[in-house]
């Protein structure tokens, strides 16, 4: 199989790291929920968490470098203690502040607060529904899951959410696909969920599932990690390329160390200067355009069709 690298030689697309814009912080792998597409191997019990000490290394960090975009991403990233500090933080600089949010953790006892609190501090909610049918949502993320996250929504948009607030929707394929046409997509999935359960969102990203841990396993597991490998390669949009999230994304552990998307992270391919591993607090964002960014063979899934980023469609 050609190399992601070698793809891109031949249809003479360099990847280069363009303007920063956006700061992921991923805050550990700890979640209420365990999908057999997560590619972070998120699960309730995960025990790996942004400490203090880190956390307000990357608070000093965000109030220097005042990034646009602040992300903040898990496992379900409002487990974690410092989830509020990392809101408030980025609303002080005046950065445009994302809650990638299941859903369900709204329907918990302790985090029935969110609703509130987010829409209080203009948080934009990007949010997993891999369907608006209830017994594919539950296949990929769990019994009950699909009821809870209609639940949560309503609660979302009793306070705003999908109207007056950027409410964002996530698609993710069930299976060894790519995932459809995403403005067609959308359409059906505000008529559906208007008619169905009277529900309002903003926009919806289609997101193609990466081949790394969970969604891995998955793959070998069904004989199909070949084939779906092949897809990916064989689906290569060179236009895509321009509007990869790396290109403008710095992406830090729950240690503070720094990758060029979530996913690098994952397969543990942190950044380095100098063969010295970088964390954030070493990085100025101007500097970084001299690194390069790291690549390999799950790269295709970015560049697959339209493309795929956490913004979903990039061509």
């Amino acid at each position: 199989m050609t190399t992601f690298q070698e793809k891109l030689q031949e249809h003479k697309t360099p990847l280069k790291r363009g303007d920063f814009h956006t700061l992921q912080i991923n805050v550990g792998r700890k979640c209420n929920q365990t999908c057999t597409h997560c590619h972070v191997d998120a699960a309730p019990w995960r025990t790996e968490m942004m400490d203090e000490e880190c956390a307000h290394k990357v608070g000093a960090w965000i109030r220097k470098h005042k990034p646009a975009v602040v992300d903040i991403t898990g496992g379900a990233p409002e487990i974690s203690e410092y989830f509020r500090y990392f809101v408030e933080v980025g609303k002080e600089v005046g950065a445009h502040v994302i809650d990638r949010n299941n859903l369900t953790i709204i329907e918990t006892k302790s985090y029935s607060y969110l609703p509130e609190y987010l829409a209080k501090h203009e948080v934009e909610i990007v949010a997993s529904l891999p369907c608006y049918l209830e017994e594919n949502v539950d296949e990929q993320r769990g019994d009950g899951v699909f009821q809870k996250s209609i639940s949560a929504l309503r609660k979302l948009n009793a306070v705003g959410y999908g109207t007056t607030l950027p409410l964002t929707l996530v698609y993710n394929p069930i299976g060894a696909k790519l995932p459809p046409d995403q403005d067609e997509l959308e359409a059906d999935y505000k008529v559906e969920l208007k008619k169905r359960y009277g529900i309002e969102f903003t926009r919806l990203f289609a997101i193609t599932n990466l081949p790394i841990a969970r969604f891995a396993v998955e793959l070998r597991e069904n004989n199909e990690w070949d084939s779906y490998m092949e897809l990916l390669s064989n689906s290569f949009n060179p236009a895509t390329v321009d509007g990869l999230m790396c290109r403008s994304t710095l992406n830090i552990g729950y240690e503070g160390e720094v990758f060029d998307c979530d996913f690098n992270q994952m397969l543990k391919m942190q950044l380095k200067q100098n063969d010295k591993p970088l964390y954030l607090w070493d990085v100025d964002p101007e500097q970084m355009k001299d690194i390069d960014i790291k690549t390999a063979n799950h790269c295709f899934g970015c560049t697959a069709g339209a493309g795929s980023s956490c913004s979903g469609e990039v061509a």
